[in-house]
């Protein structure tokens, strides 16, 4: 069983600073036990990141409210979706279950913010304004994003355990790389405006699928898992969880890179 202490002197011990500004990939599970419950995994890294740092983690949005429009479900599916789903509100939206359990922990703890999308990242700390001070309604991985800020800010990822393969920050690689033939996808976001909810049109290069009909199912984690033995990045334990360290600049040219090279 681990203490918050002990989980934070392994982050410390990993490489994390003091005034990191850090995007968390995270599985509780991997950690394994923690005294006190789940929530001391996400203290521990503010803790380590101390009070001039903060945590950044994506949560998207609850099944339904980026999926109008996408031809994913059936026609009977869809119209459903469209007669009944409540107006997405970023303050109080479930994250996404597919993200795991530590995102939805830190966005309900006192103090975190989000940005106002469907395409939601949570944020705990003083780097708050500066990645939430644009965010486009299109295209809402790339220019302008919390993701481009946290390249602009100096910002790390921290994999905690997680999969190779679901680096979210890899997204904004995929949107701004300068390359024919990208899959552009659009679907229907349910808002209120003027007091009504309406159904708001968005667009994104698709991060659903490959966005790219040249790129294999596994781009993420093979970029990923280059990145880390080119630059001899072996990383080390927080808990039980194997996690890495990476610094989202050098990350970013890689993944440009390979998506060009593949492209």
């Amino acid at each position: 069983m681990y203490s918050r202490d002990e989980l934070a002197a392994h982050a410390r011990d990993l490489g994390i600073r003091d005034g990191d500004l850090m995007m968390v990939h995270a599985s509780v599970r991997a950690v394994g036990r923690v005294a006190g419950g789940p929530d001391q995994i996400h203290l521990a890294l503010k803790d380590a990141v101390g009070e001039s740092g903060s945590i950044l983690m994506y949560a998207s949005c609850p099944d339904g409210y980026d999926e109008v429009g996408r031809d994913c479900h059936p026609p009977e599916t869809e119209a459903e979706l469209v007669a009944k789903l409540p107006p997405f509100d970023a303050r109080t939206a479930r994250s996404q279950r597919d993200n795991g359990a530590l995102v939805e922990l830190l966005r309900t703890w006192p103090g975190v913010v989000a940005n106002d999308h469907v395409a939601r990242f949570v944020c705990h700390g003083p780097h708050a304004g500066r990645l939430f001070s644009t965010q486009p309604w299109d295209l809402p991985f790339g220019r302008g994003s919390a993701l481009e800020h946290l390249v602009h800010l100096g910002g790390r990822i921290l994999l905690l355990g997680s999969d190779h393969d679901a680096v979210t920050f890899l997204h904004y690689a995929e949107h701004i790389v300068d390359v024919p033939d990208k899959r552009l996808v659009r679907y229907q976001v349910p808002v209120i405006e003027d007091g009504q909810r309406v159904w708001r049109w968005c667009s994104e290069f698709d991060t659903a699928h490959p966005a790219h009909p040249n790129w294999p199912e596994d781009l993420f984690r093979r970029i990923i898992d280059e990145h880390l033995g080119t630059t001899g990045n072996a990383g080390g334990r927080i808990g039980d969880a194997q996690s890495h360290l990476i610094e989202a600049g050098a990350l970013l040219a890689d993944a440009l890179d390979t998506m060009r090279r593949l492209a």
